[in-house]
């Protein structure tokens, strides 16, 4: 009878065991699942931080760039580009730019004294860093020319 007992006892407990330890995780394989976490989270934020800044870089550049052009077109039409530097801010949506147009003489011009190649820099700041874009045209500074009809008399 005591040997029957002593083999239930050692059933029971092999099956207490068994079952213990699959139902959970040890002790190492939860500190492994930590430092996997503690490595993984702060890669997988500085992407999200990279991704996030990029796409903000971009739609400021789009911006820089409409600025930059209208900037650019409305200096021609208006003929104000006579002036050797000019320079302002520019209010798009909620953001500031600040812009800077050059008249240099167009240094592929055999002439050197009729075209003249007008540039537009747009800066502008995206979380912290100063960023720019640049546009240029080519404009003839050359006085326009008078036409003359001639008539005849019949």
């Amino acid at each position: 009878m005591n040997c029957n007992r002593a083999q239930a006892t050692s059933r029971r407990w092999q099956a207490t065991t068994r079952n213990r330890s699959s139902s959970g995780f040890t002790l190492a394989e939860v500190l492994a699942a930590l430092v996997f976490m503690a490595i993984l989270i702060p890669v997988a934020i500085e992407g999200l931080s990279i991704a996030s800044r990029s796409g903000e870089v971009a739609a400021r550049k789009a911006e820089a760039t409409l600025v930059a052009d209208s900037v650019l077109n409305e200096t021609i039409v208006t003929t104000n580009w006579n002036s050797g530097l000019q320079n302002g801010n520019v209010r798009q949506g909620i953001h500031d730019f600040r812009w800077t147009m050059h008249n240099d003489p167009w240094n592929q011009d055999p002439n050197a004294t009729t075209m003249r190649q007008l540039s537009v820099e747009v800066k502008y700041t995206a979380q912290g860093r100063e960023y720019s874009v640049r546009l240029a045209t080519l404009v003839d500074s050359s006085p326009p020319q008078t036409q003359t009809t001639a008539t005849t008399a019949q």
